[in-house]
């Protein structure tokens, strides 16, 4: 991160970001030059904005190493998420696995009724970077926006825990919320399973291996931009794999950090488009950024999905690039995306609820 980044508060520098938002049109854009319009798609421009200021204050996602990396996100969040969304509470569980315990962090909208649907929830980071704090007003915002309870699952981070650990981690969180419905104050039959990017993937290899396991299996999947395939390289990652936040050479730095072994990059617990049958998903709803290196392989696993009978929904954000979910602190097209896909959740979960009435009454 630059001098200018690293000498100011982050609360100075969010307000300033803020500050910058709310300049009139015509001075934004000249902060921000010509339209940048590529593969037939424009850069938004209040994405542009955003790129454009953390490239004047110096502000980059560093891999210099994996500590640097999460201070890196841990800032880059704070100055983007906004004011911490009220009306909901909040409360930190701990959930057992074979030699130690995960950290989770349960999130409920003051006054819902119990039995409510569950979203559990796994972060981005590039299965390096990432935790209960970086994704806390996301969290709390899909809880009150969706009407659900959230738990967001804080998942071993490689290198210090290589692939498969996060894998293992995230299937005993579901499995936890499961059996602890009653606990979590849940209806355990209507459990869906969401992430962003790194999380997103967690999220369609849990439930990958819940139809596999013929046990208890999520309902609905929200996936958010989710890195879906280590193995190769798609179009997409040339066009937009330097200039727009997450690069080409970032994704090969958390890959090979989260999976050293060149072996492991083709198992579908971490490349899940290679999977030879994807039908035992649930309805799955997937937003992928216009300007984002995992455009291509998002939409290669939603056009798969409908290939093997899930019902999925896929929407490009072409004016948008990756990680916008973050970035409810400056409102906009940024809220408004994330918006989109709470409806969905609310919709594929209201959805659910109608199949498992319908199944009682036959």
């Amino acid at each position: 991160m630059s001098k200018l980044a690293d000498s100011l508060p982050v609360g100075v520098l969010a307000g300033a970001l803020r500050f910058a938002f709310g300049l009139p049109a015509p001075v934004r854009r000249l902060i921000t030059g010509k339209p940048v319009v590529l593969d037939g798609q424009r850069l938004h421009p209040d994405a542009q904005l955003l790129l454009r200021l953390q490239q004047l204050a110096g502000q980059d996602w560093d891999t210099a190493s994996p500590a640097h990396n999460r201070a890196a996100l841990a800032q880059s969040s704070a100055l983007v998420c906004g004011p911490v969304v009220e009306g909901v509470g909040v409360r930190p569980v701990r959930i057992p696995r074979d030699g130690g315990e995960i950290a989770g962090r349960v999130y409920e909208p003051v006054g819902l009724a119990p039995d409510s649907a569950l979203l559990v929830f796994y972060h981005g980071g590039g299965w390096v970077s990432g935790d209960l704090d970086s994704h806390d007003n996301l969290c709390r915002f899909l809880a009150l926006e969706a009407g659900v309870r959230v738990l967001a699952v804080d998942y071993r981070l490689a290198p210090e825990h290589p692939f498969p650990a996060a894998v293992d981690d995230v299937m005993v969180a579901f499995e936890w919320a499961v059996e602890h419905a009653a606990d979590l104050r849940i209806d355990p039959a209507r459990i869906a399973l969401g992430g962003d990017s790194a999380g997103g993937n967690l999220a369609a290899v849990t439930a990958l291996r819940a139809a596999r396991a013929g046990g208890p299996k999520p309902v609905f999947l929200l996936l958010l931009y989710p890195a879906v395939d280590a193995s190769s390289k798609r179009r997409s990652r040339e066009l937009f794999g330097n200039g727009f936040f997450l690069t080409d050479a970032k994704m090969d730095w958390f890959r090979d950090h989260y999976a050293p072994e060149e072996a492991s990059w083709v198992d579908e617990r971490l490349s899940v488009l290679l999977a030879d049958d994807l039908g035992g998903l649930p309805p799955t709803y997937l937003a992928v950024a216009g300007f984002d290196p995992l455009r291509d392989e998002g939409e290669a696993f939603a056009e798969k999905l409908a290939a093997a009978g899930v019902p999925v929904v896929l929407r490009r954000h072409e004016g948008l690039f990756h990680g916008f979910a973050n970035v409810l602190g400056l409102g906009g097209i940024y809220r408004e995306a994330v918006s989109e896909a709470v409806g969905s959740l609310r919709t594929g979960l209201a959805l659910a609820n109608s199949r498992q009435d319908l199944s009682e009454t036959a």
